[in-house]
């Protein structure tokens, strides 16, 4: 029998400060950030024009937020804080070809079923770190995806309760050597090298993914636009399809394919992954030390 892991449903709950017994449940963006050496969580508020943190502050948030937390009412301003990637995953997994029109354009088939791959964790950077042009390729590429972050130990999830599993959502690149994709047919090195992963800006725990613009641009220039709702298999037939082999642990990110447009980035050129809702994700890409 199918069935989710016995721990503690995550719960977004947001408690009053300062040891009052009243709260209210309200939706969350959640930040990972730095400042003075310190990591910590922060629940994201206020509003900003897309791409400036101008108006946002974070309330440290007490714990972790994989689990029953509290709002300090300690708030710091998004801008005298480094972010760093929302999460630190056990692993990725990715998708890849969930988009028919992207399957497409690199002459590839569309798969009948969910077609998986990894990415390590120490592929994984945040917004505003750089991406290392890697020696061995002549021919890297940004793909922008809708990420998935899981917030409980799950295994074998049945469809209906794919939702009670997942923390939110973020913005992803899921950067591709591809030459050395197509030369050594496997993926490891070409999805794999260090830096392959931004994640960010920030989890979006309330959030319906089912028809979200996806745009990617390069220098200001739009590359990919798509949407969601193109995806070949939903979010729900991924996650059941995974979690039919393994365990998912809090935390853990699903990348859910991307769509058309994909292509070249140099070094020098800043890339930017928005989703409708979420944010944007830029970072830069340098030479390799």
């Amino acid at each position: 029998m199918r069935e989710v892991a016995p721990l503690p449903r995550v719960s977004l709950e947001r408690h009053t400060p300062a040891g009052s017994v009243e709260g209210r449940k309200v939706p969350v963006r959640i930040a990972r950030f730095s400042i003075d050496g310190n990591v910590a969580f922060g629940a994201v508020e206020g509003d900003s024009p897309p791409g400036s943190t101008d108006g946002l502050v974070l309330d440290i948030i007490k714990g972790i937020p994989f689990t029953d937390f509290e709002l300090s009412g300690t708030k710091l301003p998004l801008s005298k804080v480094r972010l760093l990637p929302p999460v630190l995953p056990n692993k990725v997994v990715a998708f890849g070809r969930n988009y028919t029109e992207h399957a497409k354009e690199l002459g590839n088939e569309v798969p009948d079923a969910p077609f998986a791959f990894f990415k390590p964790s120490t592929s994984v950077i945040g917004p505003g770190d750089e991406i290392a042009y890697p020696s061995f390729s002549q021919d890297l590429h940004h793909e922008a995806e809708l990420a998935v972050v899981i917030g409980r130990m799950c295994r074998e999830v049945p469809r209906e309760r794919v939702k009670d599993v997942i923390l939110g959502y973020t913005c992803a690149n899921d950067v591709t050597a591809r030459d050395v994709q197509k030369r050594e047919k496997q993926w490891a090195r070409a999805k794999g090298f260090d830096s392959s992963c931004p994640l960010g800006p920030w989890v979006e725990t309330d959030l319906d993914p089912s028809d979200l613009t996806i745009q990617c641009t390069v220098n200001g220039r739009q590359r990919q636009l798509g949407r969601t709702s193109e995806m070949i298999h939903p979010i729900e037939d991924l996650i059941v399809n995974i979690t039919e082999a393994m365990t998912l642990l809090p935390g853990d990110v699903i990348l859910t394919g991307t769509p058309a447009g994909v292509g070249p980035l140099s070094v020098g050129d800043e890339v930017a992954v928005t989703i409708e809702g979420i944010g944007t994700l830029t970072n830069k890409v340098i030479k390799r030390g």
